[in-house]
């Protein structure tokens, strides 16, 4: 199998059906039995499942998995990582931002690259502008990358990625249950591993039905990488801390994660996370 698209649903069922009713047919057309789209039910309280059972009774290339915990957008890429055939595994938001043809575009760019992924601040690249205060927060948590990685990419929460199979194999097993620091702890860890990473400019329409609240998802944002990079460091035992006194207060237990997924370091769960 050439291509594996893995789609993290929480919550979508007003956009999931639209999503997979445009990528289903386009990638059937231009691949045939050669490529396969990935739902992962995670944590949903509403029809989620139901339309994904839905739409894959009608497209024969829609696998769906269902986890009734809530693993967030991290947890559910990953066990979409795990179950995917293909030679190309890559993982794109329900909502649909990204048309297909955007997203098939990255299997034309990777040229010899572990990983490609979509980059929405490339001046080529044609978006709908997002609202103000996300492009800011979007901007304060791309500089903290930068600076707190190391990882010279500009964009590195957008919901389009690709990567080889041995990328996506070799990483595997180190990933956490990272909530909004799991795209940067993905690229960290390609990075780590030696492989190289590229960005190209891509289509990218901001969708109506969002959950994310800026001011709160801000705040997560910041402690998430912060959180990340003490993992990464001598001084790992500050987040431990965190984890068995404060964290429990803050944040929703999580579940242990898939049994094919790896053991990583576990942080709270969301949904799908779009900055």
């Amino acid at each position: 199998m050439r291509l594996s698209i893995v789609i993290p649903a929480y919550n979508e069922e007003r956009r999931l059906g639209r999503m997979l009713d445009d990528y289903a047919p386009y990638f059937r057309e231009r691949y045939g039995d050669e490529a396969e789209l990935i739902v992962v039910v995670n944590g949903s309280t509403d029809g989620t499942e139901a339309v994904a059972r839905r739409c894959a009774a009608e497209h024969r290339n829609v696998r769906v998995l269902v986890d009734p915990r809530p693993i967030g957008k991290g947890g559910a890429i990953m066990a979409g990582m795990a179950a995917a055939r293909g030679a190309w595994i890559g993982f794109a938001d329900a909502d649909g931002a990204t048309p297909p043809p955007a997203f098939d575009d990255l299997t034309r760019r990777i040229g010899d690259a572990g990983l490609i992924l979509a980059n929405r601040w490339d001046p080529a690249s044609i978006i709908t502008p997002q609202p103000w205060r996300r492009r800011v927060a979007s901007r304060v948590f791309n500089a903290l990358v930068r600076f707190l990685f190391g990882l010279n990419i500009r964009d590195t929460q957008c919901g389009a990625k690709l990567l080889r199979r041995e990328t996506a194999l070799a990483v595997l097993p180190k990933l956490g249950l990272t909530r909004w620091a799991f795209d940067v702890d993905l690229l960290f860890q390609v990075r780590r591993a030696g492989f190289a990473i590229a960005e190209t400019p891509t289509v990218w329409h901001d969708t109506e039905g969002s959950r994310l609240r800026v001011a709160r998802a801000s705040l997560d944002m910041f402690v998430a990488i912060a959180r990340l990079r003490l993992l990464y460091s001598p001084f790992r035992f500050v987040v431990r801390l965190y984890d068995r006194t404060i964290g429990p207060l803050v944040h929703r237990p999580l579940g242990p994660p898939p049994a094919s997924a790896g053991q990583p370091e576990t942080d709270q769960p969301s949904g799908n996370e779009r900055h």
